[in-house]
């Protein structure tokens, strides 16, 4: 384990110690949040990021060495294993070296340059390799023989020149070479298939198109990708084929003889059959690679930023799913997101009842005391929500737009069906755009990411990696807000540190059954709430008004007994030590240093004891669209208007006008500065003022700009 923490650390640039610091924990069963928050001291103050890389580091070098010790048999197997090759396998720190060196002696089929070896035209190539100053024709004389096939002298010639081909694309040092030269001077060359110019008109950009495969964007290498597999387009990445030869060349020629000039004709053959399209396949996998991790870690951004929106709390919202033809569905929850009662009504066209759905909107309010009202952003959104902003409700009651993203998958998933069975689908969905306003964490973790509108080229990248990394958001994401055990569901406990979904629902049929969780180690009581369990989940778990004040915070239950040292040191109440925002100040942290509890611990204790189970959200802040805009055809160029970022991809931000169609802030358009990442500038859910630069509504694009324009929203992705 130490020799794989070693690899790690240097592939990641971190220190040797506190990588095997995380590894040591993490193959004791602890969680990536927990170690992050609870054992700064091990690992040197890692984040979440840098232990799930340390995490994924381990498995991937694990796995090769296991296919070391695969190829190690194989060799051994085959009579070929010698003490060399043997320490050159184990030496080998990328799967395409390890790779290259097993390719050699890799059971195949039957090949020209083996079909020549058989016929016993070996020695003849070695004679060629020899670039001595003998005629090679005159040589080959020597290896006719029409019972082997070799019928003629320049047979016996193409024969050995066979087998320095395969040798040279065989050879571990020139494949190595090569690929280097594919990555750092291939050029990516797209073209249009004949016959597919109308049906890949998506594609046009790369009808014909060129550029270096080093700085290919993750978006347009997928882009390019994608019309290569409909077969719209050709996609071939290479260097200019003089460098290669060149580089080739100067490795297996050196002389200017008729023997040299047969051994470059063998290379350029080689090279041209075999070696460029191999590495050309692999440097395509290992760009798209490259693209995936880029596309994911954008997803995984923007993921986080969505699922940690500010919450409104606990309110009694009325939601309104809107439409025209069948109408607005609409629902009443109460400040827990329990429905209390639902309505469809018709303000919008064709029917255009206005009178009786504010009617019926308005007793709604009434009678349950709404405090605010949430409609969702889809087709008739924006109608609806001036329908309701124009009802007089007899007090003042905000109407705030929510994405819909997700909500139909929400309400055709099985968890819609468990929490509202006696619902219809599209009762469902206006429940879910009621309960995003009130938690929005909440309810996004019911809903598979990949449907929440905050990717791109989702199908495209490896779907193994995508997972990893969004359940991460998620997880993450989770444990930072923290999560209340007495009135959680099952879907967000389920992604809290150490519990999975079966404990989940254990822990919410233990409280329906027995009623509120009264402290923390009441949780023990649950089946299959073991002492490791509470161990990695009590800390994220938070109990309110129970029976200990440290159960509402962040405060680990490993720490209570510091914490009452604190107070008792000071000589307070344990209660009047939480929440008081300078008495923690006082608190000499020097004197409750122990081996394995340090000053970062310490630290955050104090800074939770000052604002205690502090909400990381932040505080909710609705958008405001510009009422005189309703849809695209209102836009024109010059204008200057509050929007939302919705998503943030490799080449810009999406962002919503309030007209139903998202605009285009390209990364040239973000910054008066270079912006290399726009996740620099900008985050889901951020509020921003944009410049309208043009307007395409046939084609329902909108192209903005952020130069110059003061920023609205914090870098936390608060709208």
């Amino acid at each position: 384990m130490e020799a794989i923490c070693r690899t790690v650390a240097a592939d990641l640039d971190l220190r040797p110690d506190r990588v095997a610091g995380a590894a040591a924990l993490l193959s004791d069963g602890a969680t990536v949040p927990f170690i992050a928050r609870y054992r700064k001291e091990a690992t040197g103050g890692l984040d979440e990021v840098e232990i799930a890389a340390v995490r994924d580091g381990i498995v991937r070098v694990r796995r090769l060495e296991q296919r070391k010790a695969t190829v190690l048999a194989a060799l051994e197997t085959g009579g070929h294993l010698t003490p060399a090759l043997e320490r050159q396998i184990r030496d080998a720190r990328t799967e395409s070296v390890l790779e290259d060196l097993y390719l050699p002696y890799r059971p195949r089929r039957r090949t020209r340059a083996s079909a020549a070896r058989e016929r016993g035209l070996a020695p003849l190539a070695d004679l060629l390799l020899g670039q001595g100053k003998e005629d090679p024709h005159r040589a080959a004389t020597a290896y006719i023989s029409p019972d082997a096939g070799v019928a003629t002298a320049e047979d016996a010639l193409a024969g050995a020149r066979d087998i320095i081909a395969g040798s040279v694309a065989e050879d571990p040092d020139t494949r190595a070479a090569v690929r280097t030269l594919f990555m750092r001077e291939g050029v990516l060359n797209t073209a249009v298939v004949r016959g597919k110019e109308e049906t890949g008109a998506t594609y046009q950009e790369y009808f014909q198109h060129a550029e270096t495969a080093r700085s290919v964007p993750a978006h347009r290498l997928h882009a390019m990708l994608r019309g290569s597999r409909e077969g719209v387009l050709s996609l071939h990445c290479t260097p200019p084929p003089d460098r290669a030869l060149a580089l080739l060349n100067r490795r297996h020629r050196n002389g200017a003889g008729a023997m040299s000039a047969e051994v470059a004709r063998a290379v350029a053959d080689g090279y041209q059959r075999l070696l460029a399209p191999a590495i050309e396949r692999e440097c395509l996998r290992l760009l798209k690679e490259r693209a995936d991790r880029e596309a994911v870690r954008v997803f995984a951004e923007n993921l986080r930023s969505l699922l940690l929106t500010p919450p409104l709390g606990q309110k009694t919202v009325l939601a309104v799913d809107p439409g025209y033809r069948t109408g607005c569905k609409v629902v009443c929850l109460d400040p827990q997101g329990g429905l209390l009662e639902t309505a469809t009504v018709h303000p919008l066209p064709p029917q255009r009842r206005e009178d009786e759905a504010r009617q019926v909107l308005t007793d709604l309010c009434r009678r349950h005391q709404v405090e605010v009202i949430a409609v969702g952003d889809g087709t008739g959104g924006r109608e609806a929500a001036a329908f309701l902003r124009g009802v007089a409700f007899g007090r003042a009651v905000p109407v705030i737009s929510i994405s819909e993203c997700g909500a139909s998958v929400y309400s055709a998933s099985a968890i819609a069906r468990r929490e509202l069975p006696d619902q219809d689908i599209t009762v469902r969905g206006a429940v879910s755009i009621g309960r995003r306003v009130q938690d929005p964490l909440a309810e996004y973790v019911k809903i598979e990411p990949r449907s929440l509108g905050v990717g791109q080229y989702q199908h495209d990248v490896d779907q193994s990696l995508l997972k990893s990394a969004l359940d991460d958001a998620v997880v993450a994401a989770v444990n930072r807000v923290g999560v209340n055990v007495n009135t959680a569901g099952p879907s967000l406990l389920s992604y809290v540190s150490g519990i999975g979904t079966g404990l989940a629902e254990r822990i919410v049929a233990h409280r329906e059954e027995h009623g509120a969780f009264g402290s923390r180690f009441g949780l023990m009581e649950v089946r299959g709430f073991g002492p490791r369990t509470f161990e990695q989940a009590a800390g994220f778990l938070r109990v309110r008004g129970g029976e200990n004040p440290l159960d509402a915070t962040a405060i680990h239950p490993e720490r209570y007994g510091i914490v009452e040292r604190m107070a008792a040191d000071l000589d307070r109440p344990l209660r009047s030590l939480i929440g008081d925002p300078t008495l923690p100040d006082a608190i000499d942290l020097t004197r409750y240093v122990t081996p394995d509890l340090g000053l970062p611990t310490l630290q955050d204790i104090r800074s939770e004891l000052k604002r205690p189970g502090l909400d990381p959200r932040g505080t909710y802040e609705p958008p405001e669209f510009d009422a005189a805009v309703h849809s695209i055809d209102d836009l024109e160029a010059g204008m200057v208007l509050a929007g939302v970022v919705t998503n943030v991809t490799a080449f810009g931000a999406f962002v919503d006008l309030g007209v139903h169609v998202n605009g285009l802030v390209h990364v040239s358009e973000l910054s008066e500065r270079y912006v290399r990442d726009p996740l620099e500038i900008v985050r889901v859910h951020q509020r921003v003022r944009v410049t309208v630069l043009s307007v395409d509504a046939g084609r329902k694009r909108i192209a903005l700009s952020m130069r110059g324009q003061e920023r609205g929203g914090g870098r936390d992705g608060t709208c």
